[in-house]
């Protein structure tokens, strides 16, 4: 993904990480348009950061996903690169049925979102140059945090969605990148106070020199992500479930 010179579309990019890329985004060069639920935030955020676009979008909402990228590409045509940005993360107790309104409310948000943004956006990113879909997996799709069940398999899928959907798109004009965070300082969880996350800052750094360096990168993992990502691999799975599982 070249880093510069794009038109970006980021559903999910009023807060957190998502937010902190539009922005640095923005100042590498690219037009910057970004998505959200709440009319008044996003408003707030056109005022403050001069040049970033903004529109209202539920990406729970089929019909609003198709009916806003339609929009977007009719406002803002040279749109090139969609980062399906928008995610929640909440614990769950499986002991009771009771967790199942807020798993479904998971899977709808971080799983069925990505793949209506990307039924809505195949056709146009593959008549743009240089088109990228960026998805948003997990460190934790390598090794689950049990308190967040649904959460992790969401992100598991994501990573897989992106492997299966980049060989499909080989040969075509659209790269598909995959940003795969470790525990970062933001209201996600709660974490924005967490000293053993990394603060949101370094990761912009590390995922924008990442971006800059490696255009042809599949996934994009910062040093704190490897962590998780190679457990596996490595022989430390175990372990590193068991520090995850903390009293559990």
């Amino acid at each position: 993904m070249k880093i510069t010179g794009n038109t970006v579309f980021i559903p999910g990019g009023t807060s957190g990480i998502g937010l902190g890329l539009a922005l640095r985004l923005q100042a590498a060069g690219n037009t910057v348009v970004v998505a959200g639920r709440r009319a008044a935030l996003l408003d707030e955020i056109v005022r403050d950061h001069p040049g970033i676009e903004s529109i209202v979008l539920d990406t729970t909402d089929p019909d609003a996903v198709v009916a806003v990228s339609a929009e977007v590409q009719r406002r803002w045509p040279e749109t090139n690169v969609v980062v399906a940005m928008a995610g929640i993360m909440q614990p769950e107790d499986v002991l009771t049925g009771g967790f199942l309104e807020t798993a479904e409310s998971i899977v709808t948000t971080n799983l069925l979102g990505p793949i209506r943004l990307l039924a809505a956006w195949t056709e146009f990113l593959q008549s743009r140059p240089s088109a990228a879909f960026v998805t948003v997996s997990s460190g934790l799709a390598s090794v689950p945090l049990p308190i967040t069940p649904t959460y992790n398999a969401t992100k598991a899928a994501i990573h897989s969605l992106s492997e299966g959907v980049r060989v499909q798109f080989a040969g075509t004009s659209v790269q598909v990148v995959e940003l795969v965070p470790p525990a970062v300082r933001t209201t996600l969880l709660g974490q924005q106070d967490d000293p053993s996350a990394m603060p949101l800052e370094e990761y912009l750094d590390e995922t924008m020199a990442l971006l800059e360096s490696q255009p042809d990168a599949h996934e994009i993992l910062v040093e704190r992500v490897k962590f998780l990502r190679n457990a596996e691999a490595e022989g430390r799975y175990a372990d590193v479930l068991a520090v995850l599982s903390g009293g559990h």
